[in-house]
């Protein structure tokens, strides 16, 4: 008979006293934002330096212009527009800024938009991550192939055209770099590091624990990377749940637990407050908050049924009320998400290989193929009151097995609404 592993809180009582410390934490923290955001508002204009993280032109009534992304050294990220002409990449700006009320609190949070003068404009030295995006862009003839890699191996911006065509086929999630690509990456640094650990442990030091000296080494990798692509909050969340997570398994204690995932959620936004407005944050917690119900109802199965069937197919379905109700987009192809994701597994490492080894365009063909399938699409939206009522169902069924079939339940229905025509 197995013993069952110790519970990350052995009693209620302590879990509810730290998420009870947790919330007032974050309180507070949203309380010094708020305080720094009624300051930002209330003065007329501010000088600012910031880095051009992104630039596009556009046009209006005419009259095109460039709406530039970028970085300040305060820490904000903002958009702003210029009619100038010239390019601004790998520019540092000095600019007046004209902040007010029209910007919201939740904007100040995220990223909001700000009229601006640009005073001054210096040009910077590429950086290392400035010139690896030019050598994998250096592989491809097709800037959509080298706006997607560059997306998927350092979570750069996709232009309007393939991000649509991406939403159509309903992979956003497999470029916009989470924990999905945090945990391949995780297998393979993990698993390359252990065998090559594996003979020297046994040569050398055969009292060592492979997991703490290989996982240690292997957080050390994926944290220079979250850093070194400027931890996105999806990522950053992810790379959080690997870290406690890798912690939890050294200490031998339940990992697969609501309490363990709520832990993490409430930690990181009183870390980083600003990812209580961020949606892609929340998108990853409820990916992984079904991944848990999922596995807490289907764990005496097969293992390659759940690997293979009961996790893409089931995530799929689930999600749908969640993204619908933030987007639209609409599309029969979107039903090959699950299959896609499956592929993405080994392509996403063997793709990095192949860059390593200048032969990144092998799959361009293929992928320019996939790409341009979706034609067209129609926009369908969930109301908020019935997905807050969907969550909340879901929510109830880590408790009730019979809640968690109505949600599957509801979930499937709404696919069948979505994808099955009805005359």
């Amino acid at each position: 008979m197995q013993l069952e592993k110790p519970k990350l809180f052995p009693r209620k009582k302590e879990f509810l006293w730290v998420m009870a410390i947790l919330m007032v934490v974050i309180s507070l923290r949203l309380y010094f934002q708020y305080d720094s955001y009624t300051n930002f508002i209330s003065k007329p204009f501010y000088y600012t330096k910031a880095t051009v993280l992104t630039a596009y032109e556009k046009s209006k009534h005419g009259k095109s212009y460039r709406v530039l992304k970028l970085k300040s050294d305060e820490g904000f990220t903002f958009y702003t527009t210029t009619h100038r002409k010239e390019n601004f990449k790998h520019k540092r700006l000095r600019l007046q800024i004209f902040p007010n009320s029209s910007i919201g609190f939740t904007d100040y949070l995220g990223t909001f938009y700000v009229k601006s003068k640009i005073k001054h404009q210096e040009k910077i030295t590429p950086s290392m991550k400035e010139n690896l995006l030019q050598k994998v862009s250096l592989q491809h003839e097709s800037k959509s192939l080298q706006d997607f890699y560059n997306a998927i191996f350092f979570a750069t911006p996709l232009d309007k055209q393939l991000r649509e065509s991406i939403a159509k086929l309903g992979v956003s999630h497999l470029v916009a770099l989470s924990g999905f690509h945090l945990g391949i990456l995780w297998a393979v640094v993990y698993g390359v590091l252990l065998l090559l650990y594996r003979p020297l442990q046994q040569a050398w030091f055969p009292y060592r624990h492979a997991l703490f000296d290989v996982g240690m080494v292997a957080m050390a990798v994926l944290g220079f990377y979250v850093w070194f692509v400027d931890a996105p909050p999806s990522l950053l969340r992810s790379y959080a749940m690997v870290f406690v997570g890798w912690s939890v398994l050294l200490l031998g204690m339940e990992l697969l637990s609501f309490t363990f995932l709520t832990t993490i959620l409430l930690t990181l936004m009183a870390l980083f407050p600003s990812l209580v407005v961020s949606l892609s944050f929340w998108f990853s917690v409820a990916g992984v908050f079904y991944i848990f119900l999922l596995l807490q109802y289907t764990k005496k199965s097969n293992k390659w049924v759940i690997s293979f069937l009961f996790i893409p197919w089931g995530i799929f379905v689930l999600m749908l009320p969640v993204v619908h109700t933030f987007f639209g987009v609409t599309s029969y192809y979107q039903l090959f998400s699950p299959l896609l994701s499956l592929l993405f597994v080994p392509f996403y490492p063997l793709v990095i290989l192949l860059h390593l080894l200048q032969l990144g365009d092998l799959f361009d063909d293929a992928l320019l193929w996939l790409f341009s399938l979706p034609k067209e699409s129609v926009e369908v939206y969930l109301p908020l009151w019935l997905m807050l009522g969907y969550v909340g169902l879901s929510i109830g069924a880590i408790w009730r097995k019979s809640l968690f079939y109505v949600v599957l339940l509801l979930a499937s229905l709404y696919m069948f609404y979505l994808f099955i025509p009805i005359e």
